[in-house]
């Protein structure tokens, strides 16, 4: 909570922010749970992705953002495979282009 003495928040001006209080926090039974009801979980590679074998019903992975487009297709194939759920599947895969 704001404590300084000249703070607008906590002298509740108009225009601020609303005063930040316990009423604003998240249910406990759907704390970070996404919409689709899946705990996500950050994966790296595909050995991190087997992990997730025996959960897949309520956690789903994610793809870092710092994993190259052929470990990419890998863990991808993986997940179909291991019936996992991938939040970012689609990302940085290019599709070929009939010419």
């Amino acid at each position: 909570t704001p404590k300084g003495i000249d703070n607008l928040v906590r002298r509740r001006f108009n225009g601020q922010i609303a005063m930040p209080s316990i009423g604003y926090g998240t249910n406990r039974k759907t704390k970070h749970r996404s919409r689709d009801g899946f705990y996500r979980f950050l994966i790296h590679n595909v050995k991190e992705l087997e992990v997730l074998m025996m959960v897949n019903h309520t956690y789903a992975a994610e793809i870092a953002h710092n994993v190259s487009s052929l470990k990419r297709k890998a863990i991808v194939e993986r997940a179909q495979q291991l019936n996992v759920k991938l939040t970012n599947g689609t990302a940085k895969l290019k599709t070929e282009e009939a010419a």
